[in-house]
Formats: C-alpha cells, sequence, structure tokens
C-alpha cells in the first residue's frame, strides 16, 4: 500500500507542476535515496520551479544560489570576517547551510566554485579555518544546467558528475498540459500559497523507510550483471563503478517504496537506470545514443 505521505507529496507537486509526473517522481526517488539531482535541459521548462515545490512542499528551509563565471567559493561557503571589538574572526555561514539548494546554472561558474559546492555535497560538512562544520539534515542539492553548447558554460568533469545520483530532463510539456498552464493561474502565486505537507523530521523517516526496502539475492545478481556488462561490452569508455552500482541499488529501492512495496524488483531498477547512469557512462560509438538505454536493459536478461 502507498504511504500517505508520499501520495501526498506528489499529488501536491503534481498540482504546480503540470504534467512531468515521471520527472517529479524520479525528483522525490532521488530525495528519499539521500542522492543529490542534476537537471539539464533549456531555460523556461520549470528546473527552477520544481526546486521551489518540493522545498516548500517538504517544509524544508531553501536557498537559491545564481551562479555566474565571477562567483568565488566563499560566495557558497561563507567567509570569516575581523571584529575589532572582539579581536577575532567570526564566520558568517553562506547559502550551503540550508537543506534544500538550489544551484542554478551550475555550469556558468568556474571549476574552482563548483568543487567548493560538489565537495560540501559529498561530506555533507565544509572545513573553515581549521573548524569542521556539519550541515544540516536532511541535506538535498537540486543543481542545473543548461545544455553545454550555450556560451559561457564550464561543463562538470566526470568525477563531479558522479556526485549527483541522477541526471533528468524535463522537456516541454505535452499540449494539454501547456494549456492548462497557458490558461491557469501563475505558478508564482500558486507557489506563494503552498502549504508544507510534511516535515523535515518526517522527510527524515521516509528516507529510513526507503533504505530498509528489501532487496533479494536475485535482484543483486542482476544489478550486478548490468554493472558488468557496461564494463565487458566494449560499447562505453568505462564501465560503471561500484559507487554507480550503490546509488543504482538506493534509487530503486526508492522508487519500490514509493510504489508502496516493501521489496525491489526488477523494474524498479530499469525505471531508474536512465537517470542513474545517463550521466556516467559515455558510448564509444556516438552514433548508437538513440535509444542505448534500452538496448543496455535488452543485453541484460532478468534472472
Amino acid at each position: 500500500m502507498a504511504n500517505k505521505d508520499i501520495s501526498l507529496i506528489l499529488d501536491t507537486v503534481n498540482d504546480i507542476i503540470i504534467g512531468k509526473q515521471q520527472p517529479i517522481k524520479l525528483a522525490l526517488a532521488c530525495l528519499l535515496a539521500r542522492g543529490h539531482l542534476l537537471i539539464e535541459d533549456l531555460p523556461g521548462v520549470g528546473k527552477t520551479t520544481l526546486a521551489h515545490t518540493l522545498a516548500a512542499t517538504m517544509g524544508l528551509t531553501f536557498q537559491r544560489i545564481q551562479f555566474t563565471s565571477d562567483m568565488l567559493p566563499a560566495d557558497i561557503i561563507g567567509i570569516s570576517v575581523y571584529d575589532r571589538e572582539s579581536s577575532r574572526f567570526h564566520f558568517h555561514p553562506g547559502p550551503i547551510f540550508t537543506q534544500f539548494i538550489l544551484a542554478d546554472e551550475v555550469n556558468r561558474a568556474s571549476p574552482r566554485t563548483q568543487s567548493a559546492l560538489l565537495e560540501a555535497m559529498e561530506e555533507q560538512q565544509v572545513t573553515v579555518d581549521n573548524e569542521t562544520l556539519n550541515l544540516p539534515e536532511p541535506f538535498f542539492v537540486i543543481a542545473t544546467q543548461n545544455p553545454s553548447h550555450q556560451i559561457g558554460t564550464f561543463p562538470l568533469p566526470e568525477s563531479q558528475l558522479d556526485r549527483f545520483l541522477m541526471r533528468i530532463e524535463l522537456g516541454y510539456p505535452d499540449a494539454k498540459a501547456e494549456r492548462q498552464l497557458l490558461m491557469g493561474s501563475d505558478r508564482r502565486q500558486l507557489l506563494k500559497q503552498l502549504q508544507a505537507v510534511t516535515s523535515a523530521e518526517s522527510l527524515l523517516a521516509l528516507q529510513q523507510q526507503a533504505s530498509q526496502v528489501i532487496v533479494s539475492d536475485a535482484l543483486v545478481d542482476y544489478l550486478q550483471k548490468i554493472l558488468q556488462h557496461t564494463r565487458e561490452s566494449g560499447h562505453y569508455h568505462h564501465g560503471l563503478s561500484p559507487r554507480a552500482g550503490l546509488g543504482l541499488l538506493s534509487a530503486a529501492k526508492a522508487w519500490a517504496f514509493i510504489a508502496g512495496r516493501d521489496h525491489v524488483l526488477p523494474e524498479d531498477v530499469q525505471a531508474v537506470l536512465p537517470s542513474v547512469v545517463n550521466h556516467r557512462l559515455q558510448l564509444i560509438d556516438e552514433t548508437q545514443k538513440p535509444d542505448w538505454i534500452d538496448r543496455l536493459i535488452q543485453h541484460v536478461p532478468i534472472p
């Protein structure tokens, strides 16, 4: 049976973001799996609105960081300022110290600034003046980036892309959803009226429940065959790493949990596979790119 909190979250977000049920469900699965999400798409398709809506729906503290080419790491982490009266430095926390961060147009910033965010994502802590400061829980980052062919972008290297559990696209709405957007209320006004339907404490409990979804030996065999195929097929420059395998398993557990099941099915792995691996695998033959995920699934039989 589906969790009532999960159903309420999905219904609330779908009321704001129209016609994007699958990307919304993937974003929620990423959050429940304690990962971070990268959304790569054109401006104006709802990336920012999705982040705002998720944060407001879950009652999380929210910060938006607009990345630019002149941004410095201190603009994200914070800075120590000298106080003459006390003759001491006092740390002023940056926007990274919040539960839900929208890193908007992350590939507009320099690699040095990108690293400041991505290292904090990986460690869930920052070090300032030899002091380690923990980030709040839950801690979730949605980063957006414009397509790499656009002017003024610094593509994220593979090692940093791997910090994101999932990468998704929103795409254009279909005709029915777009008409509803055009004829309906302003999304920004709806966001202002949006009330939280859960809390940070409830979200932590949901994350814990998702992590306890049962995984059978046969399911692990199937996942390992997928990993092995990417390493031995000769279709990719590099196969999936063990960390990618762990991420795939966590995402599949979250997907099963959203569906109201206490165990993972091969269909759960297949549902999250594209978003988990599409930024980790590079095809040797780019002409094979269309439908390559479908072919990967077809090449690995279900036990």
